[in-house]
């Protein structure tokens, strides 16, 4: 369908409405110049010998390209000039056409282009004549002869370029048309100079035939003139088209426009109807095939010549070339002519010694224009020049592209999601929300230390996988640090926000299979919306990586951010320093909470909780204080504060007679120092107190992280004599029969399912299978939180042994608990061999 403001395309055949005209004119003109000319026929030895000199000086010296033709310059004035003088009029017009008809014939055109031309110069040269006989007749070698014959020569240079616009414009429209007009003003100085230098060969030839040999000299030093000037020209020419289109590819490879660039400067620079750039898939950029036309503004994603001449110069890395005078192979040849392309050369883009695609051009301009060797040296200049510039454009382009995606995962990296964000806020609508999801992966570290950092990159590519695969279309999933993927989305509330997050995390929450391997890995999730929680990008990613702080602490958990969130991490960013000032000066105090046999009401020992009033900021709560010494390396001192305080209490009960155990709590990271466990013997051996008296306390996911990287430490601390114990059981992801394979004597049921046993059928059974099954294992069970009488009976049902909560005592300094063992432990119970009993429970 031919577009709105798209002229036809029109083929050769229809010059004849040009032809056809310049014929009438010819034959009318012709007629009329024989019934007026006196002898209008004749001489026909001197007209053979001007039509041997008109056919040679037909030969063009210079040749300019106008879009699909070629205008040739030639010498055809001089011979005209002596003909116009020398020979009747009619036998000027019948050389002239036979000159016309001879040379384009040996150039091969086809015949509608020969006949026009054939016309073009019987029309002008019979219009030429015809205005000669109007003139006064010619007599001599004066002024009055050079204006007749200059006049007459005029007409045909006139006639001759305007059916050379008519048929441009005709055939390939105004724009040809007026293209071949503006190439017209050399043509028409180098016809008048050629005029010029005809009148004077004439005036020799006049006053001795002897002259002609001087003539022949200076033809032929003419002829070399124009020839060197015409390859300066060319020279030239291709020179400034060379530098041009390196300009313009340079240029253009920072933009993202190169392939228009180069593809319509090659175009233009060979001389051609069409140019390819044709570049195979490579890595993640798929298959290039773009050509310029030169009918078409824009770039086509075909090709008019074969894909196997395209394959075919890949496979041998060499130029192939089609045409008359240049064909290198030819295979290609009638495939060619059946699509209509003459000629066509295909030379390889090189990086280094690999081809990296193919640079071709095909259908050169005018029917006798071909491909010479000189043009296939130029055009392989052209595309080394294509290719270096790609390479570098494609290095540009995977640069940025490595600036803004994560290596492993593919996914877009922080500083894209930045961008995207920033985006995102700008062009929010209102009644919508700007949705920052953060998911942190739990337990990587565990996998890249117990299989190695290949499997954690394995989790961390199935991960991006399923969010990619999960998410929205219209959410940008991104890798925001080792562990943590970010997702970006609008939605309608924040409440949608949350919805999609629990969804996104049961995703990924499903098992990974690696060969014979199958993980589950749990996530984290943050939440935080543009315009509740932040204006900006940098205050979203900062309070959505809070909310996951926090969700970490929950396992399971999908958080969303809350001002209270960053006004504790601000609080605690605070307390660094005041927490290493604490530990300096003694300020942290230990606190002691009994743990009571349930059965007989013994007290068996006391669990050591470190306590911390801040003289600002009043009571810090000890998960507080803790994550501060973790990220500040002060947790080491602070668990020996603990330690020390601990060992001599119970040094001092033992002198007292009153031998009491003391448990105290480890954070997971301190079972990666090797030295705690020399540290830990060098206490005990300090303060006299015997290993088995001292608990040491470790949360489930610390000790059970699904890793063996606890496991020596723990080794090493169960050879000592010391008890270990698995703190806040239930809250992870853990089983009991993991705990077989662990050196731990005890468990400690979680005080969330313990307070919930009274209520709770779920709870009550999950305390009961804890307890059951820990005691076929050998473990003694301690449970937490109890508070009440029916707790208490709910636990001597099921054979709990020992429990600790605000029903016996909570936590007390050492001074009360001094007084509180006055009032609930009975001295007659007090003795070398048997533990305290409680008189009564309050």
């Amino acid at each position: 369908m031919i577009g709105h403001g798209q002229p036809r395309r029109r083929s050769s055949e229809d010059a004849w409405i040009i032809t056809a005209p310049l014929a009438l004119i010819a034959v009318t003109c012709a007629t009329v110049t024989g019934l007026v000319a006196k002898e209008p026929f004749g001489d026909w030895p001197e007209a053979a010998l001007l039509l041997v000199l008109m056919i040679v000086a037909g030969v063009p010296l210079l040749t300019l390209a106008v879009r699909r033709q070629t205008i040739g310059v030639t010498l055809t004035e001089l011979p005209l000039v002596l003909a116009l003088y020398f020979l009747p009029p009619l036998t000027v017009v019948v050389i002239c056409a036979l000159s016309a008809l001879i040379t384009h014939t040996r150039q091969r055109l086809s015949a509608p282009k020969v006949w026009f031309n054939v016309a073009r110069a019987a029309a002008g040269t019979s219009l030429a004549v015809l205005v000669l006989q109007a003139l006064p007749p010619i007599e001599g070698e004066g002024p009055a002869t050079w204006g007749s014959i200059f006049a007459a020569v005029s007409v045909v240079i006139l006639i001759s370029y305007a059916s050379v616009v008519a048929v441009h414009t005709l055939l390939h429209g105004w724009q040809t048309g007026r293209g071949a007009l503006r190439t017209a003003t050399p043509g028409v100085l180098t016809a008048a100079i050629n005029v010029a230098v005809g009148l004077i060969v004439l005036i020799l030839v006049r006053s001795t035939w002897w002259s002609l040999l001087l003539l022949a000299a200076l033809g032929a030093g003419l002829v070399l003139v124009y020839r060197a000037y015409a390859q300066f020209f060319r020279q030239h020419r291709t020179l400034t088209d060379l530098y041009d289109l390196t300009r313009a590819v340079v240029e253009s490879g920072h933009s993202g426009t190169l392939a228009d660039a180069l593809l319509g400067r090659v175009r233009a620079l060979m001389q051609v109807e069409y140019a390819t750039l044709w570049l195979p898939a490579q890595g993640r950029h798929p298959e290039t095939l773009l050509t310029a036309r030169v009918d078409d503004s824009g770039l086509l994603d075909l090709a008019v010549t074969p894909q196997a001449i395209r394959e075919r110069v890949r496979d041998t890395r060499r130029t192939v070339a089609v045409g008359r005078g240049v064909t290198t192979d030819g295979e290609f040849r009638a495939e060619l002519a059946e699509r209509r392309i003459k000629d066509a050369v295909v030379v390889p883009l090189r990086s280094g010694p690999v081809v990296i695609g193919t640079l071709e051009v095909a259908n050169r301009f005018g029917d006798g224009n071909n491909f010479t060797p000189a043009d296939i040296a130029v055009f392989e200049t052209v595309a080394a020049h294509a290719a270096v510039a790609l390479e570098n454009s494609r290095l540009v382009d995977r640069l940025r592209h490595d600036a803004y995606h994560d290596a492993l995962t593919k996914l877009p990296n922080r500083r894209r999601i930045t961008g995207a964000l920033e985006e995102s806020v700008k062009i929010r609508a209102d009644g919508e929300v700007v949705a920052l999801l953060l998911f942190d992966v739990d337990g990587l570290r565990q996998v890249n230390e117990s299989l190695g950092h290949a499997a954690g990159d394995k989790v961390l590519v199935e991960v991006a996988n399923r969010l990619r695969a999960s998410a929205p279309s219209s959410a940008l999933v991104g890798r925001a640090s080792g562990d943590e993927f970010l997702v970006t989305l609008r939605l309608e509330s924040a409440e949608a926000a949350l919805e999609l997050a629990g969804q996104l995390r049961e995703q990924i929450r499903d098992e990974m299979v690696f060969d014979a391997l199958t993980l589950e890995v749990n996530t984290a999730v943050g939440v935080a919306v543009h315009p509740d929680h932040g204006s900006d990008p940098a205050t979203l990613l900062l309070r959505v990586d809070l909310a996951a702080t926090t969700a970490k602490s929950v396992p399971g958990s999908v958080q969303l951010f809350n001002p209270g969130l960053e006004s504790r991490s601000l609080r605690r960013l605070g307390l660094a320093g005041d927490l290493r000032q604490a530990l300096d000066q003694n300020e942290l105090e230990v606190y002691f909470q009994p743990k009571v046999t349930l059965r007989d009401r013994r007290l068996v020992g006391v669990e050591c909780l470190a306590r911390w009033e801040h003289p600002t900021h009043g009571t810090v709560a000890p998960e507080d204080f803790v994550a501060v010494a973790e990220h500040t390396g002060q947790l080491t001192r602070l668990t020996e504060v603990v330690l020390r305080e601990g060992l001599r209490r119970s040094r001092d009960w033992a002198e007292a007679n009153q031998p009491l155990s003391i448990a105290v709590n480890l954070a997971a990271r301190t079972l990666t120092d090797r030295h705690f466990p020399d540290r830990v013997r060098e206490l005990l051996t300090e303060y006299g107190v015997p290993a088995q008296r001292l608990t040491l306390e470790i949360t489930e996911a610390g000790v059970l992280d699904g890793t063996d990287r606890p496991i020596p430490t723990l080794q090493r601390l169960r050879d000592l004599g010391v008890r270990l114990s698995v703190d806040d059981f239930g809250t992870g992801d853990s089983s009991l029969a993991h705990l077989r394979r662990l050196p731990v004597h005890e468990v400690k049921v979680d005080r969330s399912f313990v307070q919930g046993m009274a209520t709770d059928p779920g709870d009550l059974a999950i305390v009961n299978a804890v307890v059951t099954l820990s005691q076929q294992f050998g473990l003694a069970v301690v449970a937490e939180g109890v508070e009440s009488e029916l707790t208490l009976e709910l636990l001597q049902d099921i054979g709990c042994e020992i429990g600790q909560g605000f029903l016996f005592s909570r936590p007390l300094p050492y001074e009360r608990l001094e007084a509180w063992f006055g009032a609930q432990v009975d001295p007659e119970s007090i003795s070398s061999t048997e533990l305290p009993r409680l008189r009564v429970v309050p």
